[in-house]
């Protein structure tokens, strides 16, 4: 429960004076609905005035304020500007524009009256002006000299923004420290309140900017600490099995040697008491799905059950079918289940896992359902694990009578400073070998322009027997956009190649998207257009052509993954990124490295670089962890400190007992990383 202390913080912004439900309504469009959202609503910048008695050229260009009498108004005709001309203290003439409501700039200004006026100064032909300046009367409240800047949305205002943080602040409480004294002594830190009244008045202030951004990663880094503690002190089951099924198992190649170490890894672990808590990182294509598998068979031969979840039904489908043809001449018993399943056939299935004759079950968020109950659940393997956040890794681990050992995997290789923020509560194993044979993608950019001789390529494609994806552009946030882009790409294309074209997209029902890529996997259909549903899991060896259209749209990791779906036969593959004739530098980096490179580990890294943690798979996700006050650059520089500076907290200085871990506890609620507050007290 939040300590007394912070609820002021937490109150609705309706409770702070002057908010009513029209301000916050455009509050919310910022991400702001409590009091502490606008402590967090940091300024950009700063506009600094300077007061002056007259125009001169040393202030042109400079936000001045100025005492000036207005001697004439000129309205011109149709819709061009209100122009007032006035007088300086020097007695220079100065033009006052306003392109939209010049009645009301008539009214602010009357004849002959003297008014205070702040603007940019410019030049306009001979004579000095003023473009859409504020306008206030001598004497009334003067123009500050600084003024702090913020993200706006319309109908809001930097002034009123800094009036409503101006009574949140009176609101923010001073705390006690809870970063370790050296590292307060080295950076020269302010305390928390001090700090956050600072950036709101002076945004250039490098320290408090720094300081609060350590505070969000530091709880961060604290909350996976705790969660790492508590899962390791949980009690699980030791899994030893005895090879019967590993070694029945007919695979048509050996193991890499990174897989075989990885093995060994995730069986030395889920042969201990605690509970394992395991990432594997591995690249497209170089054999995570195989390295779970035989965890699950470990789990099995010692008589418990595994779970295997997927993100999209797709996958969840493509593994059950790949599983079940594994499997099912070695007597594993396999089950799937989805939102689809129902009736008798859901019935069926949580009857099985509840009397343990299913051994195995995948699927999508269904598989943690309240109503979903295990024998003896043993193993829990997430299947790309970045759609999927702490609380869902949670609660899936809650689902056996003993915590089950978990082991996530993700196709997206993740930079070192995410998977610290990320994943902190976990171990990492690589798969950093591909197989042998794979070999690389040949990737080309393309103006789009040249369209027509992609197509001619793409029908020389399929004329000689070969298969391929188009994935069409991310239109705009909403997945209706980018389907009707998919829709309208088949439409054209089936004109060239009648019969032949299958289309996926997210809002098809499952049923028509397994039908489609049933048809596509047995071969039946040459081209698969497809907004990025394919993205994960997707395996059809025969095609061996990609085609990426809008591809400046995407995030570099997506485009790793969708390139990933060829490559995967004995036939040469190749990549086609068509791009748009608008490009930024970002961009044109971002085209020119999936060119030079197939290194999964290179892109996350440079995709973070380029793009920031919040969005390294080119569209966020709801499982990452979000940070408010800290910069990507910041996250990069600061985690490794904070994540140190958590442990000497749990490690040395008694976790959240004592003087500093209450301090680190209102830290934690602060920044909403309480889960693990509450995990700890559940133990």
């Amino acid at each position: 429960m939040r300590p007394d202390l912070l609820n002021p913080l937490f109150a609705e912004v309706e409770s702070l004076k002057g908010v009513g439900p029209q301000v916050a309504k455009q509050l919310a469009k910022l991400g702001i609905t409590r009091a502490v959202d606008l402590l967090f609503h940091l300024p950009t910048g700063a506009i600094e005035r300077v007061r002056a008695p007259a125009a001169s050229p040393v202030l042109l260009g400079r936000q001045v304020i100025l005492d000036v009498t207005v001697r004439e108004k000129r309205q011109s005709r149709g819709r061009g500007p209100t122009r007032i001309h006035a007088v300086d203290g020097e007695g220079n003439m100065l033009t006052l524009a306003f392109f939209n409501n010049g009645g009301w700039a008539a009214k602010q200004l009357p004849l002959g009256e003297k008014r205070t006026v702040t603007g940019k100064l410019e030049a306009y032909g001979d004579e000095w002006q003023m473009v859409h300046p504020d306008v206030t009367e001598p004497g009334k409240t003067e123009p500050a000299l600084k003024e702090t800047v913020y993200p706006l949305t319309e109908g809001l205002t930097s002034r009123r923004v800094r009036e409503l943080v101006s009574a949140a602040l009176e609101r923010a409480p001073v705390l006690p420290e809870w970063i370790e004294p050296s590292v307060v002594a080295r950076e020269a830190w302010r305390d928390w309140r001090t700090s956050l009244a600072t950036i709101h008045a002076e945004p250039a202030d490098g320290a408090a900017r720094k300081r609060l951004a350590y505070d969000e990663i530091f709880a961060n880094q604290l909350a996976l600490g705790l969660l790492r503690q508590v899962s390791r002190r949980r009690r699980g089951v030791p899994l030893r099995g005895d090879g019967r099924l590993t070694d029945a198992l007919k695979l048509p190649y050996a193991l890499t040697g990174a897989q075989r170490r990885v093995v060994q890894e995730i069986r030395d672990d889920m042969g201990q008491e605690a509970p394992m808590l395991r990432l594997l990182q591995g690249d497209v294509g170089s054999g995570k799905t195989l390295v779970a598998l035989l965890a699950m068979l470990e789990a099995v031969e010692a008589g418990a059950q595994a779970a295997m979840l997927a993100p999209t039904e797709i996958l969840a489908r493509q593994h059950h079918a790949t599983l079940l043809k594994q499997l099912d001449s070695l007597g594993v018993r396999v089950a799937i289940l989805t939102g689809r399943e129902k009736g008798r056939a859901r019935d069926s299935t949580l009857m099985g896992l509840a009397d343990g004759s299913i051994d195995i079950l995948v699927g999508t968020h269904a598989i943690f359902q309240d109503k979903v109950a295990y024998r003896r659940l043993g193993l829990v393997v997430i299947d790309e694990q970045h759609r999927f956040g702490v609380s869902e890794r949670l609660l899936l681990t809650a689902k056996g009578t003993s915590t089950p050992h978990l082991l996530a995997m993700t196709a997206t290789p993740i930079p070192r400073t995410l998977t610290l923020t990320q994943y902190g509560e976990m171990d990492v194993s690589r798969i950093d070998e591909m197989p042998p044979g794979r070999t690389p993608i040949e990737t080309r950019v393309i103006a789009e322009e040249r369209i027509g001789d992609v197509v001619d390529g793409l029908a020389r494609h399929v004329a000689a027997g070969g298969q391929a994806y188009w994935v069409c552009p991310l239109v705009a946030e909403s997945e209706t956009s980018d389907a009707a882009a998919a829709e309208e790409r088949a439409a054209a294309l089936a004109l060239r190649f009648p019969g032949q074209i299958g289309l996926v997209h997210g809002r098809m029902k499952g049923p028509e998207k397994d039908a489609v890529m049933a048809e596509f996997s047995a071969g039946r259909l040459a081209i698969l257009v497809a907004t990025t549903v394919i993205e994960v899991g997707v395996d059809v060896p025969n095609a061996a052509l990609m085609i990426i259209e809008g591809a400046e749209r995407f995030g570099l990791a997506q485009l790793h993954q969708l390139r990933g779906r060829v490559g995967r036969g004995s036939a040469k593959s190749t990549c086609l990124l068509l791009r748009g004739s608008t490009l930024s530098e970002t961009g044109r980096a971002r085209l020119a490295l999936m060119r030079e490179t197939n290194d999964g580990f290179r892109i996350a890294e440079e995709d973070l670089r380029l793009r920031g943690p919040g969005e390294i798979l080119g569209v966020r996700q709801s499982g990452e962890a979000q940070f408010r006050l800290a910069s990507p650059e910041q996250v990069q520089e600061l985690a490794p400190m904070a994540t140190q500076d958590a442990r000497l907290l749990l490690d040395r200085d008694g976790g959240l007992h004592g003087d500093r871990g209450e301090a680190a506890r209102l830290c934690l609620y602060l920044f909403e990383r309480d889960q693990a507050v509450d995990l700890l007290r559940s133990g």
